[in-house]
């Protein structure tokens, strides 16, 4: 994958279209903890100037009010949580009925780990929205490829090394050295798209694809920079793009971004939340 825009072509993103804020999608974020809330506010931001037009975020209670003081634009759902922070087991149902009223969701950014995500993970799965699994989501999941969802569209993975690891059941070392042939056997046994997170970052399908980028800058490895792509990846999902070229396009959006901070601030030191910011004016008009 080219630094250049036009290298995307074959991937289109749907087109801009006037109407109200039905006509450009509904997305769930499902996010945060009493720990991290912050999380939850990065992607959802990110998901709106990627283009997404009705935003609710599913989050731990203690941390819904700021939330939604944060982000106005936002319907804010507050669920149980448990004594840690993290969402109690109760919140599983009302996520999963959430999910069934939206066109896309993102779940695990800033989400505390526990037994609880794997039933999460299950539940998103059974939904027919467009979904993004990110970070505690990832570490619980079974593989998939003996498994018949019957989902409309294919679910994207956001792994780091760690993470990726953890679905091969094999050491962060062997994704290292490897990282498009771990990212093709996890594409395989999660019947998924798979991002290979990392300075130079791989996208690989279940047939075996796979795309390279390594543009950016230094500065994107910093903390809530993976929140930020996932809702990139999350808005355009609810815009109608189909899985691969939503994943494509964020990847390429997320290195650009980075790569204009650099120019006007510095190669490190922009923080996360800017990062969002760029997307509107590098999305294809």
């Amino acid at each position: 994958m080219k630094r250049e825009s036009a290298a995307l072509e074959p991937h289109p993103l749907p087109p801009v279209i006037d109407g109200d804020k039905e006509t450009k999608g509904r997305i769930l974020i499902v996010a945060g903890s009493r720990d991290v809330p912050g999380a939850a506010l990065l992607a959802a931001i990110a998901a709106m100037r990627a283009g997404a037009g009705k935003l609710r975020i599913a989050t731990v209670e203690s941390a819904a009010v700021p939330l939604g003081v944060a982000m106005p634009e936002a319907m804010v759902f507050g669920l149980a949580e448990d004594d840690d922070g993290g969402f109690d087991g109760s919140a599983v149902e009302r996520i999963a009925d959430a999910a069934r009223d939206v066109d896309a969701v993102v779940a695990g950014p800033g989400v505390k780990r526990s037994d609880m995500c794997k039933r999460m993970a299950d539940a998103l799965l059974e939904c027919d929205a467009a979904l993004a699994l990110d970070v505690a989501l990832l570490e619980t999941m079974e593989p998939l490829h003996e498994r018949e969802l019957g989902r409309r569209s294919t679910p994207v993975l956001l792994p780091n090394a760690k993470e990726l690891a953890s679905l091969l059941d094999c050491k962060p070392e062997h994704v290292d050295d490897d990282p498009i042939g771990c990212g093709i056997r996890a594409a395989e046994l999660y019947r998924s798209v798979v991002l290979v997170k990392g300075v130079t970052s791989h996208v690989v399908t279940p047939d075996g694809q796979c795309w390279t980028y390594d543009g950016g800058a230094p500065g994107l490895g910093v903390s809530g920079s993976g929140d930020v792509l996932g809702g990139i990846v999350g808005g355009l999902l609810a815009r109608g793009a189909e899985p691969l070229n939503a994943l494509l396009w964020s990847v390429w959006l997320h290195g650009e971004a980075g790569a204009r901070l650099a120019r006007k601030v510095g190669r490190i030191g922009f923080l996360a939340r800017e990062i969002a910011d760029e997307i509107p004016g590098l999305l294809p008009r």
